[in-house]
């Protein structure tokens, strides 16, 4: 009766948000029509990921269509639209998943998942399979893969004879602003510093005239939003390995021959892979560029801050949705 409920919720919110006219057919006469809605553009690495790699290993059977900025579905209405059977495909964050599992919100959570490889781990594991099934059986969706969309660094104003940061203890009294929502500027708190909500486009100007002392970005975001140039340092801290998961219709899956679905597995995880691979590249290439620009770039002592972030954690409100010992598995997954 809970799934019902839950279910028969979702599909009813579902239908007061989403506009007329945005469903696509789920069959097409001879092919199969995978739809896929993203609030990235045809450029995002995600995108270019799903177009080059993705549709191409699933052409015999299934023509691939994208809606990008948002155009066929809302952002933050891609789940919901699958649950109802108006949609294949989304590229899902942790963050959507727990609007509806709350349990999710752990791998949303600093100093969970280390990096990449981890990442990947975490996600294959038998640990991920209770997770999945809730998905599955709960909204109608199925996580084939994972994604990976970088590294969040404490990037600060003051440069480094002004201050080293090497442990949380040296972020004290350091105005560090964060997204707004309560999740990040916990993260913040737990980082050791004093976090300030402030719409993403204000922080250029918030850190050139020192309203704030410093933001957290991944670099690619850095040199995008030429934070750089009023950036002094950048400690690697690495507090958020940050993801966005490949989101299947688990209707649309069971109407797969067992073929077919083994060819969108792997058409999946070859996407997540070159994505990854492509983001990776893009991470350390944008390193150098950043140094060019007189910006100092280094790794704190990052044990004690993954130790002090996770014990902020341990016993919070945040955490108590958390299956107990899931954040002892995924720790012992790590390097």
């Amino acid at each position: 009766m809970f799934k019902m409920t839950r279910r028969a919720a979702i599909v009813s919110l579902a239908a007061l948000s989403l506009t007329a006219g945005a469903a696509t057919p789920a069959f097409a006469q001879d092919k199969l029509t995978f739809t896929l809605a993203t609030s990235g553009s045809d450029t995002d690495q995600r995108s270019v990921a799903m177009a080059n790699v993705f549709a191409p290993m699933v052409a015999e059977f299934a023509d691939y269509r994208p809606g990008y900025n948002g155009t066929l579905f809302a952002q933050g209405t891609e789940l919901e639209a699958i649950s109802r059977g108006n949609l294949t495909m989304s590229i899902a964050s942790a963050q959507e998943m727990a609007q509806f599992f709350p349990e999710f919100s752990i791998f949303a959570t600093g100093y969970v998942h280390q990096d990449a490889a981890h990442q990947v781990r975490v996600f294959n594991d038998p640990l991920m399979d209770a997770f999945k099934a809730t998905a599955e059986e709960e909204l109608g969706v199925k996580l084939l893969s994972v994604m990976y969309l970088g590294r969040r660094h404490v990037n600060l104003r003051q440069t480094r004879d002004e201050l080293n940061v090497q442990t949380p203890a040296d972020l004290a009294g350091v105005n560090l602003r964060m997204p707004g929502t309560d999740s990040w500027q916990f993260l913040g708190k737990a980082l050791g510093a004093a976090p300030t909500p402030m719409a993403f486009t204000e922080v250029y100007t918030a850190l050139s005239t020192g309203a704030v002392d410093g933001q957290d970005n991944p670099l690619p975001t850095v040199v995008d939003a030429k934070f750089y140039e009023v950036t002094n340092q950048i400690a690697l801290t690495s507090h958020l390995v940050d993801l966005n998961y490949i989101a299947f219709s688990k209707e649309t899956w069971d109407s797969l021959t067992s073929d077919q679905q083994l060819t969108v597995q792997r058409a999946a995880d070859a996407a997540a892979a070159y994505g990854r691979l492509k983001q990776l590249d893009k991470e350390n290439s944008l390193a150098d560029f950043i140094r060019s620009n007189g910006v100092e770039i280094y790794t704190p002592d990052l044990e004690a801050f993954r130790t002090h972030v996770q014990a902020q954690y341990v016993g919070s409100e945040v955490a108590a949705t958390w299956p107990e010992g899931v954040l002892e598995k995924i720790n012992a997954l790590g390097n």
